[in-house]
């Protein structure tokens, strides 16, 4: 079996620290404690999908940040390449990249993150996501394959979602967004399940399945 692939990081445990170089200087996960952490892979600099993806970040990155959320990219290639790309996307789509990259020339944060995939690249970060919480606790990971990009308003979604849940200790619904209705635990008790089948405070289906106003 894959060293890489056994080092794969799991939901609800701290995220792998790293210590790394970026176009911003080095970087820690210790300096975003207080804040959620977008981090995310991508295979290449100067490659298409990934420049779309850039951009997509760059143009929502306000957004991120509404949210306490900072964007941390990352790729395999150097610092310079970095910085060139980010310029090359300037002069040629019109878009300022003001978020740190990763240089990870020897893949350390790839690896412990589990973002080398030898099935789609042996040298390359798949295009991973993952969402680290104000603890430092990983609470979200997404993969993609090499070809195609990643819907970067899905990961805004899911970061809303991710912190109303923790306000409320509630669920959220397939394709939730801000202001519907969320889906409260299921009854511990007997008693429990006929209260709120016959409360108004509740939109019930069943027992088991209840929906509520915030």
């Amino acid at each position: 079996m894959n060293t890489e692939i056994l080092g794969l990081p799991r939901i609800n445990e701290p995220a792998p620290a790293f210590d790394a170089p970026t176009t911003d200087g080095v970087r820690k996960l210790s300096d975003y404690n207080g804040k959620w952490l977008v981090l995310f892979s991508h295979p290449a600099d100067f490659t298409p999908v990934c420049t779309t993806e850039f951009i997509a970040f760059a143009k929502h990155q306000k957004e991120f940040s509404e949210l306490n959320a900072e964007l941390l990219g990352l790729s395999i290639d150097s610092t310079h390449s970095h910085i060139a790309w980010m310029r090359n996307i300037k002069e040629n789509f019109g878009v300022d990249i003001n978020f740190p990259i990763i240089a990870d020339l020897k893949m350390d944060v790839a690896k412990a993150y589990g973002m080398i995939h030898p099935g789609a690249a042996d040298t390359s970060a798949v295009r991973a996501t993952f969402l680290i919480d104000p603890e430092g606790i990983l609470r979200a990971m997404v993969y993609y394959p090499m070809s195609n990009g990643r819907s970067i308003p899905e990961f805004l979604r899911l970061l809303k979602a991710l912190q109303t849940s923790d306000e409320h200790n509630v669920a959220t619904p397939e394709s939730w967004q801000p202001g519907e209705q969320v889906i409260v635990p299921p009854a511990k008790t007997a008693k429990e399940a006929e209260e709120r089948m016959n409360s108004d405070e509740y939109d019930c289906t069943d027992f088991y399945f209840c929906k509520r106003d915030l």
